[in-house]
């Protein structure tokens, strides 16, 4: 894909990521927890992808996108290293309440799940904005 391709989907898997957070924020507020952590992990997957997008990185698995995320955007310093925690727990907080028989999400899990799913949205849309912006002035 062309950079421009690239910074497309960039936005587009951004805007995915807002929505879902979003519908996380609506979950909760319509108690339904495990819902809520299900979206809530799917804005930080979505912004994570965002990111790795702009790098030219593209992966559908999980794992894929949480290892390459950590390994080139956390470890080199280019983000802030509390989103590598976020994205773990994330994880594993969605994983035990999508597939983990009699599994209950506590009220504070989850309004933490919500809260750093904001940060780490935010925190990615600031990352995307700086880049494209570079890239414009790049053109």
């Amino acid at each position: 894909m062309e950079q421009h391709e690239n910074a497309a989907l960039a936005i587009y898997r951004l805007e995915k990521a807002k929505t879902d957070l979003k519908d996380a924020q609506k979950s909760y507020a319509e108690n339904m927890p495990e819902t809520a952590a299900n979206r809530a992990y799917y804005a930080i997957f979505h912004a994570a992808r965002a990111v790795l997008i702009l790098d030219g990185q593209d992966y559908r698995k999980h794992s894929g996108v949480i290892s390459f995320f950590r390994k080139s955007f956390i470890k080199t310093g280019i983000l802030n290293e509390s989103l590598s925690e976020i994205i773990k727990n994330a994880f594993e907080l969605r994983t035990e309440s999508d597939y983990s028989d009699f599994f209950v999400v506590s009220d504070d899990e989850i309004k933490k799940q919500i809260d750093d799913a904001a940060y780490f949205v935010s925190e990615i849309e600031t990352y995307i904005t700086q880049e494209l912006e570079l890239q414009r002035q790049g053109d």
